[in-house]
């Protein structure tokens, strides 16, 4: 069973709730919920972590597909002066 307790201990936050209560005719608890869902509607689905883990795969890809020669071609020095400006 899921814990549905959630307690907001922040005056604030309780003085917003009752607002928008107000001014939609909703209860607190549905414009929390509308204002949460409208958050991760803006959010990218995706998640960090499995972000990272994507960019972790494709660099091991790549690792494995590069030899060692191949990484002289990813090599930029030659675009840059000593002073490290663009030539």
């Amino acid at each position: 069973m899921v814990d549905m307790s959630l307690n907001i201990k922040n005056p604030r936050v309780h003085d917003l709730a009752r607002q928008a209560a107000a001014r939609t005719g909703r209860s607190q608890t549905s414009v929390i919920e509308l204002a949460l869902r409208q958050l991760l509607d803006g959010l990218p689905t995706e998640d960090v972590a499995s972000g990272r883990t994507r960019v972790d795969a494709i660099l091991a890809d790549l690792d494995l597909h590069l030899g060692r020669h191949d990484l002289t071609l990813l090599d930029h020095d030659d675009l840059y002066d000593d002073a490290g400006l663009p030539t």
